[in-house]
């Protein structure tokens, strides 16, 4: 990704190959980005730590963001596999100071854990920084994506207790990760003229006009496990495809998936429930009508349907996230949720019939 470059928003633009010299003689086609715009997409931290913010935090700190917006997903030491792979294992005090993975080589250990993989600490920061927690992603301030770095890197044994991770140690103990030495640029999924392909020149002669897009699953497992659309975090580009479909011949812009509302906006009346579960990713891990990783939404509604208190106890569930109920898989907490939709979403949800 690069930073800092002037970015002209025009999808017909770039479809036709247009400089941005000849986009300026159209007419009502596109426009320079605004620098609120441009800030937004900004957020990259490069493997030297350019475009890392300033902020620090604890190992202390770290366990406490980790305990409420984290485990959930990961467990308590970051060993969870229930939802994600495992983040932290299989590394040794010895590929700390090789930095290389001695498990890497011959599968010593079958499954490939985080820590065992990354070899970039900026690459841990800046996806912490842009995509966790899972349910609402940015929501973590500066300070607490260095703690939550600095609480995996202490569970890894990398970095002691007391420590406090900064933007201005963060490049001493980028030294110490396991598997510091062990990116190759030989990972082309193709060679052409014995480079990778990551290095080969793009061919734009006798270029395919029409893109034909097409399932290759098997239709008995199109739709096995809910619709893969509604499953799909609403945050940026959705790529979900409505698997309760049959696949279509032809590729068509379809954004009809996703409410037209960002990520925290005040909810009004004219938002349904089903919008609001959406866009709080409710939907990635139940199904309406099917468990995923949780259960049903109407499977929900059968259980409460006889309980007085079933409103109070769900809205504390989603506000606070916990498990127990359904399994031991933990459901998440929705703090950046208002009362409200939490509220709706609830009600909605015991009314059943959906």
């Amino acid at each position: 990704m690069f930073k800092r470059t002037k970015i002209t928003i025009s999808i017909f633009t770039l479809l036709l190959g247009s400089s941005i010299a000849n986009a300026e003689q159209l007419v009502n086609i596109g426009r320079n980005a605004t620098e609120q715009e441009v800030a937004a997409w900004d957020i990259d931290v490069r493997p030297d730590f350019k475009g890392l913010p300033i902020g620090s935090g604890s190992v202390e700190a770290g366990q406490k963001v980790w305990e409420g917006r984290c485990s959930s997903c990961h467990g308590t030491f970051g060993e969870s596999n229930e939802v994600f792979t495992p983040i932290i294992g299989g590394v040794s005090k010895e590929d700390i100071k090789t930095g290389r993975v001695a498990a890497l080589v011959g599968n010593k250990q079958p499954q490939k854990t985080t820590i065992m993989k990354v070899a970039t600490l900026s690459t841990l920061w800046d996806y912490i920084h842009r995509a966790m927690p899972w349910n609402a992603p940015k929501s973590l301030s500066n300070d607490d994506v260095f703690a939550v770095t600095a609480y995996i890197l202490n569970l890894a044994e990398i970095i002691p207790d007391d420590f406090v991770l900064t933007d201005k140690n963060i490049a001493d103990v980028q030294k110490l990760m396991p598997n510091r030495n062990g990116m190759t640029l030989n990972h082309g999924l193709s060679n052409e003229r014995g480079t990778p392909d990551v290095k080969s020149s793009a061919c734009m002669a006798n270029c395919t006009k029409e893109v034909v897009i097409r399932s290759s699953l098997p239709e008995v497992s199109r739709n096995a496990h809910g619709n893969i659309r509604l499953q799909n975090r609403n945050f940026g580009a959705i790529r979900g495809v409505d698997t309760t479909k049959p696949p279509s011949t032809k590729a068509a812009a379809d954004t009809s998936n996703a409410p037209k509302i960002e990520p925290n906006e005040p909810q009004t009346s004219k938002v349904s429930a089903l919008d609001i579960a959406k866009q709080n990713s409710c939907l990635s891990c139940h199904g309406v009508n099917n468990k995923i990783l949780g259960p049903g939404f109407n499977e929900v509604a059968k259980r409460y349907k006889s309980e007085a208190s079933a409103e109070k106890q769900l809205i504390a569930k989603v506000k606070n996230g916990g498990s127990g109920n359904w399994g031991s898989v933990a459901m998440p907490a929705h703090e950046q949720m208002s009362n409200e939709d939490i509220k709706l979403i609830v009600n909605w949800i015991l009314a059943g019939d959906k």
